[in-house]
């Protein structure tokens, strides 16, 4: 590129050459670095002496050229020139074969020394310690004790991050717990009353932790945030329609519903009307995203007891009352199954829980039929392990995996007498690894938050019990009980005193507090400030009051009956007329005035006098009277 200058004549622009300056550049680097790695081993070897690999190349080396440095070959039988960082001292190569310390964990030794015998013979004996046991892996060492109310507690949910824990129960309230908030008092900071009076029977957070999924027993779920205020509710279904798809909601009671784990917007609901719904909560719960419909061998309707989401959110799973599970692929549509076992549990029964494991190759159900078993999803024909005599009386009885996916938990129920149990099973063989009793009560539902590492259980008794320990688990309980409670404050009410100077000048004079006693008296002549009643009256009354004759019109109509001159007419109308005959006649006011022209002379009947009986006469000639 050619340029002109002020004066017409050309001038050639300057040119670069990058590579040059990158090679100069590098050089550069390579001679500062060697120089100070040689005065690290000039500094070493005063102290130790010279190492017997570095005597030799120092003396007929220059440490300051480029050219030595060059020439030494690296591991690999490339030139330093292709490695990447500053090149290794001299007498530092990596020897793989004699050179035992570059598998050490920690900062290389000095030249000359070497790690002693001892600390490899701990680090054996470290590789050598057995794996922890499973029962030692329970953190169950300490317990608190939530109080929810006097009614089974049917529901929880513990948030992802753990921090706030959701409890709901018979007596139809939700709970809230906040353990970074609690002190050793353990009080919830907050109830509702989502769902009237129905009782709870599913809580759990979404994914996110920003929405809890309330399903009560009504025919609509609800959708709150995390502080309890209602953000959706799902429509109710036409009860005429017998073509459930063709309604836009349930309409009949809820018996569980579960996120979705991949989709923070979609939940499901299963419930008595013998459908699966899918809602979309952008929908504003005004209709179903799809419904689900599980049939009998016979192709009749079948009510689902309990639904599942599989981890990865692939696999819907629910439970019927004929004791099949069904498990539908959320990839495609929900017309047909993709697996079906019909002789899960006893047909009649209701399955109270399902659920998939960690790892998704592993279904878990607990059977109304006393029995929890394992299924292999990717071999739905026969179990593969059962456990039986597990008593349940709730309907919604969890059963779970442990975080690590090697024990189920569940509850055992009791009816008059006994301990009601939260077992710890091994899910190769369904035997009992531990067992943790709790007195009186039913163990109706558990929950082990896996990056807490705490277990909370939900017992027949209204209390909510949280198993953590100190050295497995993390915050969640050990939080709260760390606080003292609160004291309440007292207030000191100080009387405030007053100094009276006479003879001070106005200026620096106190106030004196004003006198009540004349602002009482005012006030009390004011019959509205002082509320006085109404005085006594001394007429008849008036404004619907009455005077002498009594306070109220029961005692006035008493008091008048009472003083009632009696009255001689009483028991004759015909004489309480006739005694004003005489005025009447004398005096004609109503009816005679109006005719006194017109009015014919009045001809009454005379009374005739009766004859004397002739006895000699016969009786068939007397006058009939």
């Amino acid at each position: 590129m050619e340029t002109k200058d002020d004066d017409g004549s050309k001038k050639k622009a300057r040119s670069f050459d990058f590579m040059e300056m990158f090679k100069e550049a590098r050089q550069t680097a390579m001679d500062r670095n060697q120089g100070k790695y040689e005065e690290d081993i000039n500094t070493i070897e005063d102290d130790i002496g010279p190492s017997p690999q570095t005597a030799p190349k120092s003396s007929k080396e220059d440490p300051g050229s480029s050219k030595s440095c060059q020439e030494v070959p690296n591991e690999e039988g490339r030139d330093d020139e292709d490695m990447i960082g500053p090149p290794l001292p001299p007498g530092m190569t990596k020897d793989s074969k004699t050179s035992k310390e570059e598998d050490l964990i920690g900062p290389p030794l000095p030249p000359g020394t070497s790690r002693s015998k001892d600390e490899d013979d701990d680090e054996d004996d470290e590789d050598d310690e057995p794996e922890e046991t499973l029962d030692k892996k329970i953190p169950s060492s300490h317990e608190i004790s939530l109080d929810h109310g006097f009614k089974a507690v049917s529901a929880l949910a513990l948030d992802p991050s753990g921090a706030r824990l959701v409890t709901g129960g018979h007596d139809f309230i939700v709970k809230f717990w906040d353990f970074a908030g609690m002190d050793q008092s353990l009080q919830s900071f907050r109830q509702i009353k989502p769902c009237e009076s129905h009782h709870l029977k599913q809580l759990q957070y979404s994914a996110t932790g920003e929405m809890i999924l309330i399903v009560a027993a009504n025919s609509r779920a609800k959708v709150v945030d995390r502080d309890g205020f209602e953000k959706l509710e799902c429509a109710k279904g036409d009860p005429y329609i017998v073509d459930m798809a063709s309604t836009k909601g349930h309409n009949a009671m809820l018996n569980g519903g579960s996120w979705n784990p991949k989709m923070k917007e979609e939940f499901m609901t299963c419930s008595n009307d013998g459908t699966v719904r899918l809602w979309d909560v952008n929908t504003e719960g005004k209709k179903h995203k799809n419904c689900i419909k599980p049939k009998s061998q016979q192709g009749r309707k079948l009510v689902p007891t309990a639904c599942a989401y599989s981890n990865d959110g692939r696999w819907v799973a629910a439970a019927c009352q004929d004791g099949s599970i069904q498990i539908w692929d959320h990839n495609k549509n929900f017309v047909n199954v993709a697996m079906l076992n019909r002789g899960c549990h006893m047909n009649g029964t209701d399955t109270s829980c399902l659920c998939f494991s960690y790892d998704g190759q592993c279904l878990a159900s607990r059977g109304g039929d006393d029995t929890l078993k394992l299924w292999d999803v990717r071999n739905f024909k026969k179990p593969l392990k059962v456990r039986e005599n597990l008593i349940s009386y709730y309907s919604v009885t969890d059963c779970i995996f442990s975080p690590n996916d090697r024990m189920v938990l569940t509850g055992t129920s009791i009816k008059k007498q006994g301990d009601g149990k939260l077992l710890f099973l091994d899910r190769e063989s369904l035997d009992t690894v531990s067992e943790i009793a709790v007195a009186d009560t039913s163990v109706v539902r558990c929950l082990w938050h896996p990056k807490l590492n705490q277990i909370v259980i939900g017992c027949g008794d209204g209390k909510a019990r949280l198993f953590y320990d100190p050295d497995k688990s993390h915050r969640g309980a050990m939080l709260c009980m760390v606080k003292q409670p609160r004291k309440s404050k007292q207030v000191l009410a100080l009387a405030s005193q007053q100094i009276i100077t006479p003879y001070a000048l106005p200026m620096f004079k106190e106030t004196k507090s004003t006198s009540t006693k004349k602002f009482e008296e005012k006030v009390r002549k004011d019959p509205v400030k002082s509320k006085r009643p109404d005085l006594p009256m001394t007429g008849p009354g008036e404004g619907g009051r009455l005077g002498v004759k009594g306070a109220t019109l029961a005692q006035y109509v008493a008091q008048s009956l009472v003083k009632r001159k009696p009255d001689k007419y009483e028991n004759d109308p015909r004489a309480a007329i006739l005694r004003h005959a005489k005025e009447a006649a004398e005096n004609p006011f109503w009816i005679d005035p109006a005719y006194k022209k017109t009015q014919p002379e009045k001809l009454f009947q005379e009374e005739e006098k009766e004859e004397e009986e002739d006895p000699d006469e016969p009786v068939w000639k007397k006058q009939k009277v």
